[in-house]
């Protein structure tokens, strides 16, 4: 049997907790999972993993052992990334993570026609708000918006900036009235985006100083930003939302932008992979491309 190939094998029965499991990610059956597992606990004569009926787990040799074998598999994929560079076109499976709404409506058409210009490209694009982990998870790339946190292993390239405007209903205005300073919108109801913990605050930029916040009345909190469009768009509440997200309803009437002598907040977006010798070329040419493409989709 191919040795690497075995090697992989294991790191997934590892990554993902089951013979099982790693079957069915990569498409074999489990006992010749177990063939592979086998192979590699013969050929180095040292046991890899304890297995009874109710559960499996690491030895300390096997614990060892699967930190060897995936620094030697990122070293065998980074290799194989030189042989595409050499090739100058992106070839292979390209895995991206991406928030929902904006994965959609403005990530996904660049990296589809990047594939378009790119036969050999294969893309595999998941759409989720959870943040994921590019190493357990197995993506080559990640677009994040907002904030970053713990960056440790990773780089990150801004992308892209998203204006965030306050937007509410003729509707509502016309039995609210319409605030006319940032001041002004503690006073209104508004519908927020809230995953977990405290109510993140809107933000408004000021000359010289940190950005005003301001945290309105929220009755409504919905953890989908285009559920909170169409909240507002209901006359709900005011809702404060990537401009790219709301142009059309603003267009069509349905929403009013607000405060329009107020600079809007910038939101970052940001791609994110793990820091590596060599950046596979497919990756390389997807970040580029986001970087060109993106902002247009924020005007």
């Amino acid at each position: 049997m191919d040795r690497l190939t075995s090697m992989a094998v294991f790191v997934k029965v590892v990554d993902l907790g089951s013979f099982a499991a790693a079957a069915a990610a990569l498409d074999l059956s489990g006992p010749m999972v177990g063939k592979h597992i086998r192979f590699l606990e013969e050929r180095l004569g040292v046991r890899l993993i304890n297995r009874t009926t109710r559960r499996q787990s690491l030895t300390d040799f096997g614990r060892a052992y699967y930190e060897r074998c995936r620094v030697i598999l990122a070293e065998a994929e980074a290799s194989d990334a030189l042989a595409a560079d050499q090739l100058s076109e992106p070839r292979g499976k390209l895995r991206v993570t991406m928030p929902v709404h904006f994965g959609r409506r403005c990530v996904m058409p660049v990296l589809l026609e990047l594939a378009r210009q790119y036969p050999a490209l294969e893309l595999d694009l998941s759409f989720t708000d959870r943040l994921v982990d590019l190493a357990e998870d197995g993506y080559d790339l990640a677009i994040r918006t907002g904030m970053l946190g713990d960056r440790a292993g990773l780089i990150a390239r801004r992308v892209a900036r998203q204006p965030m405007i306050v937007c509410a209903s003729p509707a509502y205005l016309e039995t609210h009235g319409r605030p006319e300073t940032a001041e002004d919108l503690a006073q209104h109801k508004a519908v927020v985006y809230r995953r977990s913990g405290p109510v993140p605050p809107w933000l408004f930029p000021r000359q010289g100083q940190s950005p005003f916040e301001v945290v309105p009345v929220n009755q409504f909190r919905l953890d989908d930003l285009d559920a909170i469009a169409e909240a507002a768009s209901l006359g709900t509440a005011l809702a404060w939302l990537p401009y790219w997200l709301v142009q059309q309803r603003i267009e069509a009437g349905a929403l009013v932008r607000l405060l329009p002598d107020q600079q809007p907040f910038l939101y970052d977006c940001h791609a994110i992979w793990l820091q590596t010798r060599h950046l596979p070329l497919k990756v390389r040419l997807a970040v580029d491309a986001l970087a060109v493409q993106l902002p247009r989709f924020m005007l």
